[in-house]
């Protein structure tokens, strides 16, 4: 769960500094925006397609899996339990490749979400 504190907020800054880049200037408009990348659904799905093609290495998927079977048993009322975990896995990973200093590992991660290749 550390890991997905961290996770979290390193997400956020890129979908953050995406949106911005995107030259969207009006708050509201980046806060309705974002929502289709910081979602729990949305990062769950983005999770999943990820695994499906393969993306991830033996190292990156035990991350995600010791992350996504995590014991917590709360979760936000606005999802289920299982894609909390899905959206929990994927920031745990990304806190993860934080902490190891893989920068380039994350950049491709949220080229692929941002990018709309995953959409």
């Amino acid at each position: 769960m550390v890991l997905a504190y961290l996770g979290d907020n390193v997400y956020e800054y890129y979908v953050r500094r995406y949106l911005i880049e995107q030259k969207i200037s009006n708050v509201d408009a980046l806060q309705k925006t974002s929502v289709n990348y910081v979602s729990a659904k949305n990062q769950a799905m983005f999770l999943e397609k990820l695994i499906n093609n393969n993306y991830f290495d033996e190292e990156e998927l035990s991350i995600i899996k010791r992350a996504r079977n995590n014991k917590g048993h709360g979760h936000p009322k606005n999802c289920d339990i299982v894609t909390y975990k899905h959206a929990t896995a994927l920031e745990a990973l990304i806190g993860y490749l934080k902490l190891e200093g893989k920068e380039d590992r994350i950049e491709n991660i949220m080229e692929l979400i941002l990018g709309g290749s995953l959409c």
